[in-house]
């Protein structure tokens, strides 16, 4: 296959467009008009996994992490990461990386380690969409007044769908109803049945946005009573976002538990949180996973297995009622994602996974 072509595979399973703002993900190095036969995944791009590299003729290394993260003036030979790259242009090895975007993609890291310690994946920790859930709101106004009432409802922050503003739908129909004695109706007469034209608007709108929404909606509309029902929206399918949330077999007391995670990802892990509690339902993120611990306490899960946990923000985790938290490492919580990739593109090509640790850590000291 041709470079571009293989990207246009990884670009399908890990879109760019998930990635973090400041990350760098994609090709490195190397022509999208050569071709590829053989592939090596890995989590790191070391000197070492250059060398497997060109040792087996790959064409093509695809990486968890970036090489290139931060801003560089140089790729000189006589700099670490630039003779890494020159190795790899000399050598006709080209390099891509899918780093966030492959976090948060279906099928990428996260779903990776659930599969790894045989989770029934439920869902995510965090939704791409959590800041912003939405409602669905439909309402009935007279013709004339429909403009009015949208621009109303759009102001307060209504009808926004992705890049897109000012979003609605609309249809032409007839309402009814009876004043009661009480009633001032802006149509019709205490007492008798009014039929009318209306026509039904209906708009997403930010859930946070409702009673703003609700004001502007009730300021602009004609009636003394707008007719009107909001829904809210399950979350979408697709692109569920940072880690995920699933289920293990069987419950398992969290000192068990943490000896299969040991097991399944083949390093040593580190558990925090009473060694009776019952583990049923795991959160989970690979790599370095604190940043989400205030999520994962707001979660009905037992435990959350990440990697790079640091005292200090696990102390205030579990004092603040936290679940228990199993430290299994950077490179091992993500290193399950080189044998997805290896699924996803061995149909095409031959694909190897670079398995030894790329784990700065290398020596393990215990105290006897």
């Amino acid at each position: 296959m041709q470079l571009s072509a293989v990207i246009g595979v990884l670009e399908d399973a890990y879109p760019p467009r998930l990635a973090e703002d400041w990350d760098s993900v994609g090709l490195v190095c190397g022509d999208p008009a050569a071709d590829v036969t053989r592939v090596l995944a890995c989590v790191d791009v070391t000197a070492d996994v250059v060398d497997a590299a060109l040792a087996a003729g790959a064409e093509l290394i695809v990486a968890h992490h970036p090489l290139l993260l931060r801003g560089v003036d140089s790729v000189a030979a006589s700099t670490p990461k630039g003779a890494l790259i020159h190795r790899l242009i000399s050598g006709g090895c080209a390099l891509y990386t899918a780093h966030t975007n492959a976090d948060r993609a279906r099928g990428g890291v996260n779903d990776a380690l659930a599969a790894a310690l045989g989770l029934d994946v439920t869902g995510p920790i965090e939704y791409l969409d959590d800041a912003e859930p939405l409602d669905t709101w439909n309402v009935k106004v007279p013709p004339g007044q429909a403009d009015a009432v949208l621009a109303s409802a759009f102001a307060a922050g209504a009808g926004r769908v992705g890049d897109y503003s000012e979003c609605a739908w609309w249809v032409e129909g007839a309402g009814q109803f009876l004043p009661g004695a009480g009633a001032r109706p802006a149509i019709g007469r205490v007492g008798e049945v009014e039929t009318v034209r209306e026509t039904r608007l209906e708009f997403v709108a930010p859930r946070a946005a409702r009673g703003a929404v609700l004001a502007g909606v009730r300021a602009a509309h004609p009636y003394e009573e707008p007719a009107f029902d909001v829904v809210e929206l399950a979350h979408r399918e697709r692109e569920w976002g940072l880690g995920r949330i699933g289920t293990l077999p069987a419950p398992t007391p969290l000192r068990e538990f943490a000896a299969a995670v040991a097991v399944a990802l083949g390093a040593p892990v580190r558990a925090a949180g009473p060694a009776e509690t019952v583990v049923r339902t795991v959160a989970v993120c690979g790599g370095a996973g604190d940043s989400l611990l205030h999520t994962v306490r707001r979660l009905p899960v037992d435990a959350y297995v990440t990697g790079d946990l640091r005292h200090h923000p696990v102390d205030e985790h579990l004092r603040a009622g936290g679940c228990a938290v199993v430290d299994a490492g950077h490179w091992a919580t993500e290193f399950p994602w080189c044998g997805a990739v290896a699924q996803l593109l061995a149909p095409l090509l031959a694909v190897d996974v670079y398995a030894p640790p790329t784990d700065p850590f290398t020596i393990r000291a215990e105290r006897h």
